[in-house]
């Protein structure tokens, strides 16, 4: 059996059929043992807990081993460049799963008008908000833009837009809480 410091990431990286062999059976009890552990905390089957693994082995080999190759030997060995890598493709994996959904046939009609019984718009105190926050919830909630415009619209990252949302969001739970005491 290859260990995973023995595998020849030059070969590998060739597209050798065997190399690539040699490192699937190398590399997928690590990658398998730190999926399961990744995905512990979002109680997903195990097919879940083997998509996934698999899902890392696909990210590895895409776009002629693009990943792969940006592996660099001088920062991390490589069983934990690959622990790394495998844990951030679970999370990804049970992000992606679809929540159970329930077919619009099946609820009630009263329940589809969420937005008619919401229509009155909050009043957000002067100065509880950086005026930042205030934007980026005009643009998502009034203007309904999602995350990616509201990025490009502003130039910022769209990670800042989300950051931005969820501490106005903190901040407006803590005032109305508050408030309801």
């Amino acid at each position: 059996m290859t260990e995973l410091n023995q595998i020849d990431l030059r070969t590998l990286l060739s597209g050798s059929k065997r190399a690539w062999d040699g490192f699937v059976t190398a590399a997928a009890p690590l990658i398998n043992a730190v999926v399961r552990r990744a995905l512990l905390t979002y109680r997903l089957n195990e097919d879940d807990v083997l998509d996934a693994a698999q899902d890392v082995f696909v990210r590895l080999c895409a776009n002629e081993f693009r990943l792969l190759k940006t592996y660099d030997p001088a920062r991390a060995s490589l069983s934990t460049w690959l622990a790394v890598v495998a844990r951030s493709a679970a999370i990804d994996h049970a992000r992606r799963r679809r929540q159970i959904t329930q077919s619009i046939d099946d609820v009630a009609e009263a329940n589809l008008a969420v937005e008619d019984r919401h229509v009155e718009k909050i009043k957000i105190p002067q100065g509880l908000l950086t005026e930042r926050q205030m934007l980026v919830l005009r643009c998502l909630y009034d203007e309904e833009k999602d995350v990616a415009e509201v990025a490009q619209l502003f130039k910022i990252d769209a990670q800042t837009v989300r950051s931005t949302h969820h501490k106005a969001l903190r901040r407006l739970r803590a005032h109305f809480q508050e408030g309801s005491h």
